[in-house]
């Protein structure tokens, strides 16, 4: 729309820009075209757009034939939305951005967040959707100029600082272009800037611990001006040592160190988990033949390098809202590194039974000793990397201690999201777990059609009886 548009139509439903929504409407076409187009745009991305306004990147992300989910907090706004685009392929959620469920997301395969943020809020929602794990593949946001300079921020500047490194520790960020205030109406009191992030590969930086590594940061950057020898004192004793070893002046301070020289320096005060220390190839597995029966013993290494068929367990934790935990398997396993999980899963091992081994699984992996419930077994196959599997179901009612050493990190999803997931993203998953969420879902429909059928006989045989 050009300005002379946007205030009539602004006039005609009611609107007065608010500054506390954040509402500033960008009338500058060429500029909207080009926004829309950093993002590649095709037909088969979905795409969530926050703070459409009147609209004026929506209408070019039609144009490109992509499913659009705008989320447009103000109803008058998402009222003019509905009328003006009439199209299938968009859907209209009226809420607050910060209210968004952003695991919903995980259902579609290709998703791209795009935005003109509203200032006020822009630092909470820019965490909210960069939060892990994501089902989002590209973020392309509107920002004031100083939040953008931040996170685009090199190291030794004034715009780097503890934001910078907690974004770019898990995404790259490209500063685009400077907006003027004068394309917006009302004219906003600061410039603004187009930035661009993508996830970083799960394995282009070292393996380290993130909570220690972003405790560092905050720390070495609350009182920016002082050396760090100063700062993590509590945490490097023996700091002029672990300078050298660094190769760091000893009286820098935080602005001073690289992503990659934060991350050596939290590895130096607490090394990461070696492979070796995650699996153990000599460990002894009962080899079974194809009912189940125990016909020998091997190691881990002989196990899966000659795909035998041996026993394992998987572990379904559910909170008391309902929801699973899936955990993301280290990148130092042997099978399926980075795959997501059961909340916890192991090998049977000489001399343990299934029971035994899911009892020590839950404790080691997640910390927690709950009553566990067997609810299906599985057969060996090659859908089960040829292991004889029972599940189990547990349900917890405090925190969950996931062990660094087993677990790159974890969430909890409702049953539905991880359907979604699944469906959409398969390869995203230990195929294990596939196989025993497909027959999980299966006993609980079956479950369900079970009660259902009992309910209608009972109430049948009750009418029957009355009559």
């Amino acid at each position: 729309m050009k300005l002379s548009e946007i205030r009539a139509t602004l006039k005609e439903i009611g609107v007065s820009p608010a500054k506390a929504l954040g509402q500033n409407f960008l009338h500058d076409q060429n500029l909207a075209r080009w926004i829309v187009d950093q993002a590649q745009i095709s037909s088969e991305d979905y795409v969530v757009e926050i703070g459409p306004g009147l609209g004026a990147l929506t209408r070019f992300l039609l144009e490109k034939r992509a499913h659009v989910l705008a989320i447009e907090k103000d109803p008058r706004l998402a009222n003019f939305l509905r009328s003006r685009f009439g199209y299938e392929r968009l859907e209209i959620l009226n809420t607050d951005a910060l209210q968004f469920d952003p695991r919903v997301l995980f259902a579609h395969r290709c998703v791209k967040l795009i935005g003109n943020l509203p200032y006020n809020i822009s630092s909470p929602l820019l965490l909210k959707f960069l939060e892990l794990p994501t089902p989002i593949s590209l973020w392309l946001f509107t920002l004031q100029k100083e939040m953008a300079m931040r996170l685009s921020a090199s190291p030794c500047t004034h715009d780097y600082g503890a934001l910078t490194l907690r974004v770019q520790l898990r995404h790259r960020v490209k500063y685009l272009r400077s907006v003027p205030a004068t394309v917006f109406f009302p004219r906003p009191d600061v410039d603004s800037a187009v930035v661009r992030l993508v996830p970083r590969d799960p394995l282009e930086l070292p393996q380290h611990d993130d909570e220690l590594l972003l405790k560092l940061i905050r720390i070495g950057f609350s009182q920016r001006r002082k050396q760090l020898r100063k700062m993590l004192g509590e945490y490097a004793r023996h700091w002029n040592t672990l300078a050298s070893c660094l190769d760091i002046d000893p009286n820098a301070r935080a602005e001073e160190l690289s992503l990659l020289q934060w991350i050596a320096l939290a590895n130096c005060i607490a090394p990461p988990p070696s492979q070796d220390v995650c699996s153990a190839p000599d460990e002894p597995f009962p080899v079974v033949d194809e009912n189940d029966r125990i016909r020998g013993y091997a190691s881990r290494a002989e196990v899966h390098g000659n795909n035998l068929r041996h026993r394992a367990v998987h572990i379904l934790i559910f909170n008391q809202a309902g929801q699973v935990y899936l955990q993301q398997r280290s990148r130092s396993k042997d099978r399926h590194p980075l795959k997501w999980d059961s909340s916890a899963a192991g090998h049977v091992t000489a001399g343990e039974n299934y029971d035994k081994t899911a009892r020590r699984e839950l404790k080691e992996e997640l910390g927690v000793d709950v009553p566990l419930e067997r609810i299906f077994r599985l057969t060996a196959s090659s859908r089960t990397d040829n292991e004889f599997i029972w599940a189990y179901r547990g349900v917890v009612s405090g925190n969950l201690a996931p062990n660094k050493y087993e677990i790159e990190r974890g969430v909890f999803l409702t049953p539905p999201m991880i359907d979604g997931w699944t469906s959409a993203r398969p390869d995203d998953f230990a195929p294990g777990f596939l196989e025993c969420w497909k027959a999980y879902r299966w006993e609980m429909h079956s479950g369900r059609e079970q009660s259902i059928r009992l309910e209608a006989f009972s109430a049948a045989n009750g009418a029957a009886s009355t009559a």
